[in-house]
């Protein structure tokens, strides 16, 4: 049966709209472009009790740090929306660290920075790179290299600064800048 040259074109039109209406709703779904996020790692640091939020998985060679060479750390940070003790928990920074530098002034770090409340909810950044060793206020750079949920094809790097200590604490603000492929 022959269509008549409205019907075609009415069909046309509606795959066309269907065509777009969809890739509307994928644009919404997946973040375009460029994103730049600031929260905060709290960590009870390594050696500092039984509530430690850092700890040895394998001990090599003593440090005060845990960078010494062929260490193994792992960690299960809290992430939060400020500096303070009491700023709204967003999500948690659980990874590991391998003492990789003879001279123990760094460590190579894997981690997943995994949001559990707000926005990203679900979601979460793959980061890896080296945490050097080095003091209050030092900004150092890791990459980017993934993410899950909201950060699906997430690139980009995560810029540190350990931004207050004391002797049982740490408190690190994050900088990621985020883009999607």
């Amino acid at each position: 049966m022959a269509s008549s040259p409205s019907s075609s074109s009415s069909s046309s039109f509606l795959l066309l709209f269907a065509f777009l209406a969809a890739a509307a709703v994928a644009a919404a779904a997946s973040p375009d472009g460029y994103m730049h996020l600031r929260f905060y790692n709290h960590e009870r640091i390594l050696g500092s009790g039984p509530n430690a939020t850092v700890v040895y998985a394998v001990e090599r060679r003593g440090s005060t740090s845990g960078a010494g060479f062929g260490n193994i750390i792992v960690y299960d940070n809290l992430l939060r929306l400020g500096v303070e003790t009491d700023s709204p928990i967003i999500g948690r920074n659980q990874g590991m660290g391998v003492g990789s530098s003879l001279a123990e002034n760094s460590g190579l770090t894997n981690c997943q920075l995994v949001f559990t409340a707000g926005k990203y909810n679900g979601s979460s950044l793959a980061v890896q790179g080296l945490f050097p060793v080095a003091p209050l206020e030092t900004v150092f750079e890791r990459a980017i290299t993934g993410g899950t949920g909201r950060f699906r094809l997430a690139r980009g790097y995560l810029l540190t600064t350990e931004v207050r200590s004391t002797s049982t604490t740490l408190t690190g603000q994050l900088d990621a800048y985020i883009t999607f492929r």
